[in-house]
């Protein structure tokens, strides 16, 4: 299959979606700030090739999108996983939010995404070519829970994901470019150990996540951005869905 697929992150829902995509034929091409990571990951998926920096640099970013075109002599779609829990900077319900904490986490969730976007247009702007991209977001940034994940800087995170690529879906829909977003509920990734390690939330997980039976496997989600990130999804854009075992309706 002809069809080239970049990948931020190297752990995680984006490993899993590598590995996937590599399963089915796709060529992948992954982005991550981990050299050993991304080195590990690249050697389980056959033809794939990688790029190491830190894509809060535009220069990375842009050198991302370059390196992928000369691997592979193009870019088909971009997934933007990348992105952090801000609670070791400090994020917390907004009286008790560092400022550290809100600076950190929406930097580190929201200009790689920004910044990888912006690449991808313009490298299909100027191909004068089409081209897919998936955001990733969170249930949290419309199903907030107060008790458990009151991480409020991590919610406007990624609510100001799903409004850029509502904006950015809208404007570049005419030049055949797809902006979609998936938002996740608890995923069992490094970036949840804290959560998994928890007694009290992982029984509140059984209970708000009724259909994955707890917390979701990265494998799962992977499944669904894959289809928003492949031609099977070609007449889907500006739509956040939710991946989330029946949080977002659960009480």
């Amino acid at each position: 299959m002809d069809y080239v697929l970049l990948i931020t992150g190297s752990t995680g829902i984006a490993e899993a979606t590598a590995l996937l995509a590599g399963s089915g034929g796709y060529k992948v091409f992954i982005a991550g700030l981990d050299e050993s990571q991304c080195h590990d990951l690249s050697a389980r998926i056959a033809g794939s090739a990688y790029f190491v920096g830190d894509l809060r640099d535009p220069s990375a970013a842009e050198g991302a999108i370059s390196a992928c075109v000369v691997n592979f002599d193009r870019v088909d779609a971009v997934f933007n996983v990348a992105g952090v829990s801000g609670r070791q900077f400090g994020d917390a319900p907004v009286h008790e939010c560092t400022v550290e904490g809100w600076d950190k986490t929406l930097e580190a969730n929201t200009r790689p995404t920004f910044l990888m976007c912006r690449a991808a247009v313009r490298h299909w702007l100027e191909a004068g070519r089409g081209g897919t991209i998936l955001n990733m977001a969170s249930v949290l940034a419309f199903s907030p829970e107060p008790v458990h994940f009151p991480t409020h800087a991590y919610a406007a995170s990624k609510g100001a994901v799903i409004s850029m690529s509502r904006a950015m879906a809208a404007h570049y829909a005419a030049k055949g470019i797809r902006v979609n977003v998936i938002a996740p509920a608890l995923v069992r990734t490094p970036m949840s150990a804290r959560a998994q390690a928890d007694p009290e939330i992982v029984e509140f997980i059984r209970q708000k996540q009724p259909l994955s039976g707890g917390i979701l496997d990265a494998a799962d989600v992977a499944q669904t951005a894959l289809f928003l990130l492949s031609e099977r999804s070609r007449n889907v854009t500006g739509q956040v869905l939710a991946v989330d075992g029946g949080w977002s309706v659960t009480g």
